[in-house]
């Protein structure tokens, strides 16, 4: 048996986890789980011991964290914390034999290999092929790509950085929007992620609120124009993605609804764009906070139109499994995952 310590560390909250595999790793039983505010420490370090001292728990022979933010040649510097990591340093502090820090998304690759049926949502069968590759894209804060390749026994994730391409605007209405954000923010050209992404939904709604497209509820203008106010504050007080969303899904704001039914069209079409690249019949995995939280907007929505509308290609996409992935823990089972194989 081994023991395993697995963390999600995000600039906000961080998750640990102690995890027992067995002899041949295909098997992971949590046995012991906590959750942190990542700003009451000043290093990773006080917490993982404060976390195995509660545990009472041997010392973990393998670790992984999982970080919000790019890791290169083992360190990583967190946005929002004074956190500056080193496998290492770590190592040594925490008297751990082996620790690894991967990127968060990277970590949700290796999660996919952990879900089980109940933890994915099919909106797209298509056919699965088990040795082809594995997309992944998640729009959340950001809008993460990435994909996983089998190799041998096992699959090696790769990193992407697909989501800062440029957005490929369809239609009058999407180029009205792409010129709107290069007026705006005085720019020379817009990644997908401007559009594709929490920060997306407000742009596009800010777009077709400045466009006088329909009417304004007081709501949801007074959040967005708080929201507005707090440009450049670490801590805003409002979230108008969310509050868009909501207002989306109760029906309770055209403007609302309107702008998500725009943010899900592109979403589909970005997410056909990474699947014509990799041909991903192994499947195409839809990550991040925001598809499971407007679920039922998806399901009745242009998403797989748009997804498939690629021209003579659409046959080869109309054959790629599609699956939203609802389990919010799943970088967490990466990481777990990822130590297990050190």
């Amino acid at each position: 048996m081994t023991l395993l310590l697995a963390g999600d560390i995000g600039g906000t909250k961080t998750i640990l986890r102690l995890v027992k595999a067995t002899e041949s790793t295909s098997e992971l039983h949590t046995i012991y789980q906590e959750s942190y505010l990542s700003g009451d420490f000043l290093d990773l370090v006080p917490m993982v011991q404060q976390f195995l001292l509660k545990a009472d728990t041997p010392t973990p022979q393998k670790a992984c964290f999982a970080i919000a933010g790019p890791v290169v040649k083992n360190t990583a510097k967190l946005t929002n914390l004074v956190w500056f990591l080193e496998t290492e340093r770590l190592e040594q502090q925490l008297g751990i034999s082996q620790i690894t820090l991967i990127n968060d998304f990277a970590a949700v690759g290796y999660g996919i290999l952990g879900l089980q049926k109940q933890d994915l949502l099919t909106l797209q069968a298509g056919k699965f092929q088990p040795e082809a590759p594995i997309a992944i894209i998640g729009a959340g804060t950001g809008l993460g790509q990435g994909f996983l390749i089998k190799q041998g026994k096992h699959y090696q994730v790769f990193p992407s950085e697909g989501g800062h391409a440029d957005f490929a605007a369809r239609n009058e209405l999407e180029f009205q929007l792409m010129k709107y954000l290069l007026d705006k923010h005085d720019i020379q050209r817009v990644s997908v992620e401007r559009v594709v992404s929490g920060q997306g939904i407000v742009s596009i709604y800010q777009f077709l609120r400045d466009r006088q497209i329909t009417t304004e509820s007081p709501d949801i203008a007074q959040i967005v124009r708080t929201w507005e106010k707090e440009a450049g504050q670490q801590e805003k007080s409002v979230d108008p993605g969310a509050a868009i969303g909501i207002a989306a899904l109760q029906g309770s704001d055209r403007l609302s609804q309107q702008t998500i039914q725009m943010f899900i069209d592109a979403y589909g079409t970005e997410a056909g764009n990474l699947a014509l690249k990799l041909l991903p019949y192994g499947g195409l995995y839809m990550a991040g906070g925001i598809a499971p939280k407007i679920l039922p907007l998806i399901k009745n929505s242009n998403f797989l139109l748009n997804f498939t509308q690629k021209g003579r290609m659409r046959s080869l996409l109309e054959e790629i499994p599609v699956y939203i992935i609802l389990n919010p823990q799943v970088g967490l089972i990466g990481a777990a995952l990822c130590a297990a194989r050190l």
